[in-house]
């Protein structure tokens, strides 16, 4: 990818994103697309009821999700490269539908919604910029308990033990038709988030994700040749 990718852990190369594979947690670590105006297009050749949720046949079978993970586990299967934004071919759109692309999610409220919502919002970002950047993952963030320590504490899914997030991320980085570069970074919590919660609220400093996720984004990117961070100047 054009400004470097956050890790070099068990990379998958798929048709139109590249991600890269949590062994441990059967997720992603991260999942990087390059958008275009063209790539996320209405093309009534690509339909994605077509596409089939299905394990990733090039992860060891210790460490591969499986569609039966998920069943009856009260969440939804969430893409990190949305199919929606894979509409140049066929081929690309099922790809993001492969197991080692999906996190748990919870369904109404988040996935189909507020995610959804965020989603959407880059997709827009083609009709602005030439080229938009965005990389995407799950975060298992620390809580404070009754006793006063901190703990990280996460749900598992299945035989096979998936892990379910706590949080989600998107680092995006948009380039102009002048070439300048704006970055933003959202992190949302893997739970029911109202309808009438602005995208705003849920904006960070790109180092707060990076330190969450013990990844560097964008790192080949010079920070302070950007034109913005979350909308305000660099």
């Amino acid at each position: 990818m054009k400004y470097g990718f956050p890790g070099l852990d068990h990379v998958r190369s798929q048709s139109d994103y590249v991600l890269s594979y949590d062994r441990r947690n059967r997720v992603p670590h991260w999942v990087f697309e390059h958008l275009t105006a063209e790539s996320v297009a209405k093309n009534d050749a690509v339909d994605r009821a077509k596409s089939e949720f299905r394990p990733d046949e090039s992860i060891h079978p210790f460490f591969r999700a499986q569609n039966t993970d998920y069943r009856r586990s009260g969440y939804d299967r969430g893409h990190m490269a949305a199919a929606g934004n894979h509409r140049l071919h066929q081929k690309h759109c099922d790809d993001t539908f492969l197991l080692s692309n999906m996190a748990p999610q919870v369904g109404q409220g988040f996935n189909r919604d507020a995610w959804n919502t965020l989603e959407t919002y880059v997709r827009k970002l083609t009709k602005s910029y030439i080229n938009v950047y965005v990389c995407t993952g799950p975060l298992y963030l620390p809580h404070k308990e009754d006793d006063g320590k901190m703990y990280v504490k996460y749900e598992v899914i299945g035989s096979n033990t998936v892990a379910v997030p706590t949080h989600f991320y998107k680092v995006i980085v948009s380039e102009a038709d002048d070439r300048k570069l704006h970055m933003e970074a959202y992190v949302m919590p893997n739970k029911v988030i109202s309808n009438d919660t602005p995208l705003k609220v849920f904006q960070v400093p790109p180092e707060t994700v990076e330190r969450a996720a013990g990844l560097l984004f964008f790192d080949q990117l010079n920070r302070q040749q950007l034109a913005s961070i979350n909308g305000k100047k660099v």
